[in-house]
C-alpha cells in the first residue's frame, strides 16, 4: 500500500455520493466497536489510488470495495467479508460466500444499478456523524 495509507486496518471504499452506500457506512460504524475498519470514498484521492493499486477501474463507482492487506474484495464478496469481520450475528452471512459468485453479484449489480433512483444521491460526499473520530476512521 502507499505510504500515506495505513495497512493495519481493513479499508472500506464506498461511493461517497450514494445514499445507500453512506447508509451502509452508517450501519457499520456503530457495530464496529473495536474500530477495525477505516473508510474512504471512491471519489477521494486515496480511494482512487487504492483502486489503481489493486488493479480496479478508477472511473466505475459501482461497488463497495474492501481492502484487507494485499487482499481486495468487491461487490457481494466485500459485503460478506465485512459482515464476517463485524462478527456476532452478522457473521451468519458468511456461509453465503459459498453461493455462486455470479448469482451473488447479479443481485448486487441489480441493486447497484438502481441505487440512485431508489435511495437518492447527494451533491457531495456525506460527513460522518459527530461522535465519530473522523481523523482516525476516515482516510483523507
Amino acid at each position: 500500500m502507499s505510504e500515506a495509507v495505513p495497512d493495519d486496518h481493513p479499508i472500506i471504499l464506498f461511493d461517497g455520493v450514494c445514499n445507500l452506500c453512506n447508509g451502509f457506512v452508517q450501519f457499520v460504524l456503530p457495530r464496529d466497536t473495536a474500530g477495525t475498519f477505516r473508510f474512504a470514498s471512491l471519489q477521494s484521492d486515496i480511494g482512487t489510488a487504492l483502486l489503481a493499486e489493486h488493479g480496479l477501474p478508477t472511473d466505475e463507482l459501482e461497488s463497495i470495495v474492501l481492502i484487507e492487506g494485499d487482499d481486495c474484495y468487491v461487490k457481494s464478496s466485500a459485503v460478506i467479508r465485512i459482515a464476517r469481520l463485524l462478527g456476532g450475528g452478522y457473521a451468519l452471512l458468511g456461509p453465503s460466500r459459498f453461493l455462486p459468485r455470479r448469482l451473488r453479484d447479479w443481485a448486487y449489480d441489480f441493486v447497484a444499478a438502481r441505487r440512485y433512483r431508489w435511495f437518492g444521491k447527494r451533491n457531495q460526499c456525506a460527513m460522518p456523524p459527530a461522535d465519530v473520530d473522523v481523523g482516525a476512521r476516515f482516510l483523507e
